[in-house]
């Protein structure tokens, strides 16, 4: 098992680089789809908070399965999250 250390460290570089995107996006497209950018920032925001709070009260019995678990919902979470950033590209 990874260190916990280590493992936030993943969520949060991989949740700031889905902001950075966001705020990117904003960069070169001033006022279109402000509030769906919002919406993800927002989403990435509330994954993060999720998943450190289940890191920090995880199952000491199932530790393995709880990591898997949380490690598998953190790259879903920031595919669907870069999907949607990429869809509103898209759409120009």
């Amino acid at each position: 098992m990874a260190s916990l250390r280590k493992i936030k460290k993943d969520i949060e570089y991989l949740l700031t680089e889905v902001i950075s995107d966001c705020w990117t996006y904003l960069y070169f497209n001033e006022g279109r789809n402000e509030d769906k950018i919002a919406e993800i920032i927002n989403d990435a925001i509330d994954l993060r908070n999720d998943l450190f709070k289940r890191i920090d009260h995880y199952d000491r019995k199932n530790a393995r399965k709880t990591f898997q678990e949380i490690n598998s919902d953190l790259l879903k979470g920031v595919d669907e999250l870069f999907v949607r950033v990429s869809k509103l590209n898209e759409a120009k």
